[in-house]
């Protein structure tokens, strides 16, 4: 028996194979962009699962309150993981440092040699040995109790090979980091898994860092520098944060404002990836708003599929109702019909899934570069995959086969026999046009999604930061003291190539990843300011190199220790000094260890993203913290210039690993997210007005051939090509229409909310609107008018003899 369904819903399928080839087409390009969605998703919630005490894996958060409102941070002050373990004896956590752009260098036997150099951008970890009791990263040589020593180190797998080229080879070996601290290889790790926030490369003993463990300032913290622990059975979270808020008020001393402001709170791991406020070590974390968007998309992506086969259905029923009543008068009762029904979706439904993983396989390289994520399909590895195309097959028999084999399982036999057109109700031309103006909801509304998001990415670009990023490159330097004790040597040598401009020497360029916050007193006042100023640690020059203009007073005079500040106008701001001039040599106190006069202040720039407002800014010249020369080029043969800059940098540092960036490229990293976001969005907006188009297409496909003998008369009567074009294409703009008056509030609303996440952000224009309109009607219209024309063309005589 469901060997006769099948066998006739393939005849019925072959019979009419140009309507169902756009069916599963349709619905196979729905179904690739599902499971694409799918992995995604899927990876993005997989993050740090493979820990087998993942639910009891916790961090530290540090929480505080002051004028620019509540911020949290992953850091936590230095002294607190070495304090915990004398408070808290059995809790078992450790310390977990992870610095950015550290140069290995691979000694000879003398250690003073040279053999081979790196730079680890990200990946250098320090840890005590309890890390490995919390988190799963298997060892394959070596012991973890050897990073109980100072300058000890265990490398993964691929560091080892990169490094030594066979990791057997590794262990007993030494490494020297940033010219200055050798590491004795004791361990080699299996290479982490792509889905952790902990992507490890080089993992050093914690012990080793004594500025840390002996540090005793419970104010300073740095994003990079966390702390994990395993929360003990019996205790619950908000138990282990009052014991964790008592421990921390003991130590950190401070007044009851102080106390109130600054906190500390217990994040569990799996919410770490999902926070981009507090961050993690990857700098990449993913909204559950962003989830749950992906997850929308996909849901309308597919409906729109479902409609253009549930439209295509139920048009045909014009042609079928004479099939349905013959089966009927022979004894086929509802329910056989609609099985019949059922398995000619069915059929579609899996001819478009096999279609649509042959599509996700060809599309998913390039979509991973999109995404920047390692995506795979591998059903030996991942079985969710089948469940996942699985329920979404059944998803689709039953959301795209309901109507069709409800509607046409219950015409009349001998109403469909007297007259095929008359079997028809008129509901299901209704349902036709409904379903039409939904899919166009749907694809106008994204369009304009994406078309605001793109303007968004091209202000970003645009808009002026305050200062001059174009043409300025910057490169790291060594950071120990032979290395800033060249300092001045390099730049003599730099200035002198011909096409530099100028150098400058700071701690960061003026928008930066990084950045150094604290507060201070002004003027002699009794208490610190309730609130933070980004601290610039930067040379005389860095106002020249980076184009920054002077408002009142003057520029800093040259010096390696501070004496002077430069603040900028917004500082003043906030200080309810409306006057620059009044500022001048006023007294900027910053931790009782700096007091000096501000000698100037610049005009406002952006030290951070456009996401964010303009903030406080106070500069001053400290050699020890500057690790970055900003380096601005003349416009003419720029990769000449840089070759020569190469070239001194080698004679300089010849153990250091030469790496420039643009400073624009940088700022532009800023909106990674936002880019991926724009990029993702064109190819949903895309595919969703394809597929809408092709269900416009099979429509008008079967318009032409239902209205064959009319288009004939027509044309004997003298209708003209663009009179038959009109005819076919009237209702179908109408329906565009009504779904563009429907999805552009709808647009606006959403896109309005979103664009409130910024601080710096376009208008969302009238014009915008309506070209997302005129696209969905121009497109449209292309593709109705296709059938249409070649109605129109068609010989009215072969037409009429055909009746």
């Amino acid at each position: 028996m469901i060997k006769n369904y099948f066998k006739t819903a393939f005849r019925n399928l072959w019979r009419n194979r140009n309507f169902t080839f756009i069916n599963v087409a349709g619905l196979a390009v729905g179904i690739a962009v599902c499971l694409v969605i799918f992995l995604i998703i899927k990876f993005e919630l997989s993050f740090d699962e493979f820990h087998e005490k993942k639910s009891s894996i916790y961090r530290f958060v540090s929480v505080n309150e002051n004028e620019d409102g509540v911020k949290r941070s992953a850091g936590v002050p230095y002294p607190l993981p070495t304090t915990l373990h004398n408070d808290f004896p059995s809790l078992v956590s450790t310390a977990v440092y992870s610095d950015r752009g550290d140069q290995i260098v691979i000694p000879d036997e003398s250690n003073k040699g040279t053999v081979k150099k790196f730079k680890e951008e990200s990946g250098m970890f320090f840890v005590e040995p309890s890390f490995f009791k919390i988190f799963d990263f298997p060892l394959i040589a070596g012991a973890y109790h050897s990073l109980k020593e100072p300058n000890t180190a265990v490398l993964t797998k691929a560091t080892a090979e990169r490094y030594f080229g066979d990791w057997r080879l590794a262990i007993g070996k030494t490494i020297k980091r940033n010219n200055k601290d050798l590491f004795k290889i004791t361990g080699v790790l299996a290479d982490p898994p792509s889905n952790t926030d902990l992507q490890l490369k080089i993992v050093a003993s914690y012990v080793t860092l004594k500025d840390f463990t002996g540090n005793t300032d419970w104010i300073s913290t740095a994003s990079n520098h966390g702390c994990y622990f395993l929360l003990p059975e019996g205790t619950g979270p908000e138990a282990m944060n009052r014991q964790i808020a008592a421990f921390y008020k003991k130590y950190r001393k401070g007044d009851d404002r102080d106390a109130r402001q600054s906190n500390i709170r217990l994040q569990s791991l799996a919410e770490v990836h999902y926070d981009a406020e507090a961050g993690n070590f990857i700098d990449r974390t993913v909204s559950k708003s962003m989830i749950n968007t992906m997850w929308l998309i996909a849901a309308f992506i597919l409906l729109i599929a479902c409609v253009n086969f549930i439209n295509l259905s139920t048009a045909q029923a014009f042609t079928r109702a004479k099939e349905v009543a013959v089966r009927k008068v022979l004894g086929s009762n509802r329910r056989q019909l609609k099985l019949q029904f059922y398995s000619e979706t069915g059929l579609i439904t899996f001819m478009a899934i096999l279609l649509a993983v042959g599509i996700t396989y060809a599309a998913l390289p390039y979509l991973g570069t999109v995404v920047d994520l390692p995506l795979s399909l591998r059903f030996s590895k991942d079985p969710g995959i089948l469940l996942f195309l699985l329920a979404t097959g059944i998803l689709v028999v039953l959301l795209a086969g309901f109507y069709p084999a409800v509607i046409l399982s219950r015409f009349n036999p001998v109403t469909a026999l007297k007259s095929k057109a008359a079997a028809v109700s008129g509901k299901g031309i209704s349902l036709r046009r409904g379903l039409v103006v939904i899919q166009f909801v749907i694809a106008q509304a994204l369009i304009i999604g994406t078309l605001i998001i793109v303007q968004q990415m091209d202000y970003f670009r645009s808009h002026s930061m305050g200062f001059d990023k174009d043409a300025i490159v910057n490169v790291a330097f060594p950071q120990d003291s032979l290395g800033k004790s060249k300092l001045d040597y390099l730049k003599n040598r730099l200035t002198a190539i011909d096409g530099i401009r100028s150098v400058s020497f700071s701690f960061a360029s003026p928008a930066d990843d990084g950045n150094w916050t604290s507060n201070f007193r002004f003027d002699h006042a009794e208490k610190e300011v309730d609130w933070h100023a980004n601290l610039k640690w930067a040379d005389a020059d860095y106002l020249k190199t980076y184009g920054i203009s002077l408002v009142a007073g003057r520029n800093l005079n040259p010096s390696d220790t501070a004496k002077e500040f430069l603040v900028n106008e917004t500082l003043l701001k906030r200080l309810g000094i409306t006057d620059p001039q009044q500022a001048i040599n006023k007294e900027i106190d910053l931790w009782g260890e700096m007091k000096f006069s501000i000698v100037g202040v610049i005009k406002d720039f952006n030290a951070m993203s456009l996401r964010k407002a303009i903030v406080p800014v106070l500069i001053t010249t400290v050699k020890d913290f500057y690790g970055t020369a900003g380096i601005k080029l003349q416009a003419k043969d720029v990769p000449s210039t840089l070759k020569k800059v190469e070239a001194v940098w080698g004679e300089v540092y010849p153990d250091f690993v030469y790496e420039q960036k643009f400073l624009d490229t940088k700022i532009e990293n800023f909106y990674t997210q936002e880019r991926k976001l724009s990029n993702l969005y064109k190819i949903f907006a895309a595919l969703a007005i394809f597929l809408s188009c092709l269900g416009l297409y099979g429509l008008a496909s079967f318009m032409a051939v239902q209205k064959i003998k009319e288009v004939g008369i027509r044309k004997v009567l003298g209708a003209s090509v663009q009179n038959i074009v009109f005819l076919f294409s009237k209702e179908f703009l109408l329906l565009i229409g009504i779904a563009f008056l429907i999805a552009a509030p709808l647009a606006y609303y959403f896109m309005h909310d979103w664009l409130q996440d910024f601080v710096y952000r376009v208008n969302i224009s009238w014009w915008v609107i309506a070209l997302a309109g005129l696209i969905a009607i121009a497109v449209a219209l292309i593709t109705i008018s296709f059938k249409a024309f070649k109605a129109a063309i068609a010989n009215p005589v072969k037409s009429l003899r055909s009746e």
